[in-house]
C-alpha cells in the first residue's frame, strides 16, 4: 500500500527535536512506499497560534530538507467545513451544549465519589446534559460561553462497539473502548471544532491512510475511531510512536528552548547533524 501520511503541528510555539522524530517517520513511510508526505497546520486556537510560529515551521523543515505537498492545509481556514460536521451530529441528537465552568465541573466532580476517571481525566459528570430546552434556550439568550458535547449514550446506541477497533503498527488490531471519556467535547461557542473533531474530519478528506503520531496520543484514537463511524468516514492505520526525552527522561516541549530546531540552527548545527540526531537521515 502507498501511505499517506501527514505531519500536523500547531504552531504555538518552535519545533522542536520530538517533533522531527514524528515528521521524520511519516516522511520516510511515505517515501519508501511510493506515497504522499503532507504537511498540515493546526491553527484552531487562535488566543496560542501566532503567524511567527507558523512561518518558523515552514523554515524549520525546508533548512531540514523535508518536502510536502501543496497545498499546506491551515485549519482555520475550514471552519465551515468543522461546524457543518457539527450540525449533522447535532441532527441525529448526539450532541448537547453544556454551559458549565471549569470550576462548576470540578466542584461537582469532588461532590461525587463514583465519578468515572478516564484517559484524558475526570470524565464530565453530566450536568448539563438533562436540561430542558426552555433552559438551554434561556442560558444562550443570556449569552453564555458553552461547549458543544457528545452524547456518549446516544452515540454508541446503536454502534457494535465489538467492530470498533483500528489497527496499531506492530500490535494489531486494538478494540476500541471510548466510554472511559464520557461526553467529551467536539466544539465550542467561539470555535465551532475541537481537536478531536478536526483531526479526524482532516485525516479523511486528505486521504490521509497511515497516521504516525505520539504515543501520548494512542488514547485519543479511541475517540477518533468513534467518531470515525458516527461520521462514516474511512479508517487509516496508526503508528503511535515513542516520545523524545531530555537527559532526565522527561519528555520535550515547546518550552525546551535548547532543543528547539530553531535553537540548534542558530547554534551553528548543520541540517544533516540535527537529522542523526533522531537517527534519521
Amino acid at each position: 500500500m502507498k501511505y499517506i501520511t501527514r505531519f500536523a503541528p500547531s504552531p504555538t510555539g518552535n519545533l522542536h527535536l520530538g517533533h522531527l522524530y514524528s515528521a521524520s517517520l511519516a516522511m520516510q513511510a511515505a517515501k519508501e512506499t511510493g506515497g504522499i508526505f503532507l504537511l498540515r497546520l493546526e491553527d484552531i486556537d487562535g488566543g496560542r497560534c501566532h503567524p511567527e510560529y507558523e512561518q518558523g515551521i515552514y523554515e524549520d523543515l525546508s533548512w531540514l530538507g523535508f518536502k510536502w505537498e501543496e497545498p499546506v492545509r491551515r485549519q482555520s481556514d475550514h471552519m465551515e467545513d468543522y461546524a457543518a460536521l457539527i450540525s449533522r451530529l447535532s441532527d441525529r441528537g448526539l450532541i448537547y451544549p453544556c454551559f458549565c465552568t471549569r470550576r462548576e465541573i470540578t466542584a461537582e466532580i469532588a461532590r461525587s465519589n463514583s465519578a468515572p476517571h478516564g484517559p484524558e481525566g475526570p470524565a464530565y459528570p453530566g450536568i448539563c446534559k438533562g436540561l430542558t430546552d426552555r433552559d438551554r434556550q434561556r442560558n444562550f439568550q443570556f449569552t453564555k460561553p458553552y461547549a458543544l458535547r457528545l452524547n456518549m449514550d446516544n452515540a454508541i446506541a446503536n454502534l457494535d462497539l465489538t467492530s470498533l477497533r483500528f489497527h496499531e503498527q506492530d500490535k494489531g488490531y486494538i478494540q476500541c473502548d471510548p466510554l472511559p471519556f464520557g461526553d467529551v467535547v467536539l466544539a465550542r461557542k467561539e470555535t465551532p471544532t475541537s481537536y478531536h473533531l478536526s483531526v479526524t474530519f482532516d485525516d479523511a478528506i486528505q486521504g490521509v491512510n497511515h497516521i504516525i503520531r505520539g504515543q501520548d496520543l494512542l488514547p485519543s484514537t479511541h475517540i477518533h475511531r468513534l467518531l470515525q463511524a458516527l461520521l462514516e468516514l474511512p479508517t487509516p492505520s496508526y503508528h503511535h510512536h515513542g516520545l523524545i526525552s531530555d537527559g532526565k527522561g522527561r519528555r520535550l516541549s515547546k518550552r525546551d528552548k535548547d532543543a528547539t530546531i530553531k535553537s540548534l540552527r542558530e547554534y551553528g548545527y548543520q541540517p544533516e547533524e540535527v537529522r542523526k540526531m533522531v537517527r534519521y537521515g
